[in-house]
């Protein structure tokens, strides 16, 4: 994967042999449905954790459009490291695009990054469509300003490991009530996570269920105070946007590696038919250039969105309908892709001990992330047609 034109290097960031010993990591960690905790470790000592923390902060400057090449990257080694590490990055490019527009309250994760603290995002409930703009989540106030939050979030990567988590609740019983409360908890004995991630794909995420008893976040960990539905706050924008990003950049990456991997296959593979390597098959040439076709598109969108969400650029309304469109078509494309390697790698891509196996049940989870289809669509509709009547 080659550098931007403003000479930004990848590979001092992501190592190649960094890289090399998370892809040899990968299959195990899927095989026995295991968090990478020795990923994490390398990351964390190589800085990966604080790529987006400023510079006079103690990270490494860098922004959401270097960010969102850098999980290209990582997720070709292992999807589902960069997933789970997608969720860390989330928080704290959400407090990147706070310090940017001169927004307070976030600098304690830029600070906490950089201190080593893993924070994990706890929005996802089971059956609540409203996602950002709702919870069903409890979230008590206190008089000194902290919240109790009760309730249970779903697909919680990283679940093993983190040590703060992000999430919002629903404050009914205060004056101002409804409100929806972002805030962050540590993990105490009020937090409970359940084992119980065994699933088709992205297995090392470990994106396991959490169970909040009450559990505190303190008044200078509680951010922002909304009320619930679409709104034009900036955590909502912050996270809307980074999430969708950095969740495109995971799922092209995937379609690179695979796109990678059918090329090296048709290149040694021989006919027996003519003599020929397959790489001299008109077929399958059709097939490597679809891929390519489709795998091409994605990355400079999501280097157009990260530059404009780094550079402040005003989009107005279409933002949500850019953002969430962007996460569907590298989901689709990737998708596609796999499916094209897979038919161009033959037979063998069907075991499972084959790293394209892998790759096709890792992409099948694009689907369930926030934006789904549905709401790719709906938010396409109604910024071309207007809202529903009734």
């Amino acid at each position: 994967m080659s550098s931007d034109p403003a000479g930004f290097d990848p590979a001092a960031h992501l190592p190649d042999d960094l890289l090399d010993r998370i892809r040899e990591r990968a299959p195990i960690h899927d095989r026995e449905n295991t968090f990478p905790e020795q990923d994490l470790a390398e990351l964390r000592d190589a800085g990966y954790l604080k790529i987006l923390v400023p510079a006079e902060r103690g990270g490494a400057g860098l922004g959401l459009e270097q960010a969102a090449i850098l999980q290209q990257r990582l997720a070709t080694a292992s999807p589902a490291t960069a997933l789970s590490i997608n969720m860390h990055l989330v928080w704290t490019g959400v407090a990147k695009v706070f310090s940017d527009r001169g927004v307070p309250g976030l600098e304690f994760v830029q600070d906490g990054a950089v201190a080593g603290e893993v924070f994990a995002f706890g929005i996802s409930e089971g059956g609540n469509d409203l996602v950002l703009f709702g919870s069903d989540t409890d979230a008590v106030p206190h008089p000194d300003g902290s919240y109790a939050f009760t309730g249970t979030k779903i697909f919680t990567s990283l679940a093993p490991v983190w040590t703060k988590l992000g999430l919002h609740g629903l404050d009914t019983t205060s004056d101002d009530a409804p409100k929806l409360v972002f805030a962050f908890v540590d993990r105490t004995d009020v937090v409970t996570t359940s084992d119980d991630w065994d699933t088709l794909g992205m297995r090392a995420t470990q994106s396991r269920t959490t169970r909040l008893d009450g559990a505190i976040a303190p008044a200078s960990q509680v951010v922002r105070r909304i009320d619930p539905g679409p709104s034009p706050d900036p955590i909502i924008f912050g996270i809307f946007s980074v999430f969708e990003l950095l969740l495109a950049s995971v799922y092209t990456g995937i379609a690179r590696r695979a796109l990678d991997l059918a090329v090296a296959t048709v290149q040694k593979r021989t006919s027996k038919k003519t003599g020929l390597a397959y790489s001299q098959d008109p077929d399958i040439r059709w097939r490597i250039a679809d891929m390519s076709l489709a795998y091409d598109a994605l990355p400079p969108q999501i280097a157009a969105l990260a530059r404009d969400v780094d550079e402040q650029v005003d989009n107005g309304a279409r933002w949500f309908t850019l953002l969430s469109g962007t996460k569907h078509r590298a989901v689709v494309m990737a998708k596609h892709v796999v499916d094209q390697a897979i038919l161009t790698a033959g037979g063998g891509s069907y075991f499972s001990s084959n790293e394209l196996s892998r790759l096709y049940r890792d992409v099948l989870a694009g689907m369930f992330h926030p934006s789904d289809p549905e709401s790719a669509h709906s938010t396409a509709a109604s910024a071309l047609l207007g809202p529903l009547e009734g």
